[in-house]
């Protein structure tokens, strides 16, 4: 089984992956834990949207070859990776589907005042689900870049709503 987790930032997703793998047992795949380990020590102020796109897009073919070695070995994977575009979603079920592998995905529908708190607080706190610090400039670009599930989408999803 492989798990996408989807909301817009803020929402939690990340502290809910993690109960998520405790509950179901399975491996979790976070993009802001690889981003701040992988990428953003490289990054430099002129390196945009594209840039990260670009890394991201390989580290998901890596997280796909593992997916199948864990698809082998009999455990699910939560994929904590923002899924912020429709398309982002329907490349992992089609390689789902191309890999007969099922999904469930899971949908944090919070209010973006409740969302922009939380992201403050989290700059401030810099607690365990923390990986960069996300300004109110960032919050804003993922608002405007995030696409809501379609109903479609929705159909056999997980829906939590504060």
């Amino acid at each position: 089984m492989i798990y996408l987790i989807v909301g817009n930032t803020g929402a939690g997703k990340t502290t809910y992956s993690h109960q998520l793998k405790e509950k179901v047992g399975g491996f979790l795949f976070s993009i802001d834990v690889w981003n701040s380990i992988l990428f953003l020590p490289d990054k430099k102020d002129e390196d945009g949207l594209a840039w990260f796109l670009e890394r991201i897009d390989r580290a998901e073919d890596l997280m796909q070859e593992q997916l199948l070695q864990l698809q082998r070995i009999g455990v699910d994977a939560i994929l904590d990776l923002g899924f912020s575009k429709y398309e982002h979603r329907q490349k992992f079920r089609d390689f789902a589907q191309a890999n007969s592998i099922e999904v469930e995905l899971h949908f944090l529908d919070i209010p973006k005042k409740e969302r922009q708190k939380r992201v403050m607080q989290r700059n401030i706190k810099k607690g365990a689900t923390f990986s960069f610090e996300v300004t109110n400039e960032n919050f804003q670009f993922m608002e405007d870049w995030f696409e809501t599930p379609t109903s479609k989408e929705l159909q056999n999803a997980i829906i939590r709503i504060l």
